[in-house]
């Protein structure tokens, strides 16, 4: 009996280290960043998804793949963007469609976002990145 009970505690501690890795690993997402244009008549089309209005460029918000999107349930909520050592947080305002051409990855980041995490001029267009929930 207390050769069960001994077995039973490590599965269960076994069980509940996989669980928090991989809530941990889920809250880390790694994505491609590209960068989108809000304002009206540039890269990002019409207006944005949640609000039906453009946005300033200078303003850090994003537009998420449809998946991450989860039919608007992000709409105005912050996420953290982490590029290499630096980190910014910015509003999620759109959806970068899957189902037209985006990929399932996509972090779509406005001017603003680009310049807080101080990349490179030369990385400009698309990059790798980490994105959690803030």
């Amino acid at each position: 009996m207390k050769q069960t009970s001994i077995i039973s505690l490590a599965l269960f501690f076994l069980l509940a280290t996989l669980f928090i890795s991989s809530i941990d690993a889920l809250s880390h997402m790694k994505a491609t960043m590209t960068i989108n244009g809000f304002q009206k008549g540039e890269s990002g089309g019409g207006p944005a998804e949640c609000d039906g209005k453009y946005h300033s460029d200078d303003t850090p918000i994003v537009a998420l793949s449809t998946q991450w999107y989860n039919h608007g349930r992000r709409c105005f909520k912050s996420i953290n963007i982490q590029y290499k050592d630096r980190s910014v947080k910015a509003t999620v305002v759109d959806e970068c469609d899957s189902n037209h051409g985006c990929k399932n990855n996509i972090v779509d980041a406005s001017e603003a976002v680009w310049k807080a995490l101080q990349v490179p001029k030369k990385e400009w267009g698309e990059t790798k990145v980490t994105w959690s929930d803030a």
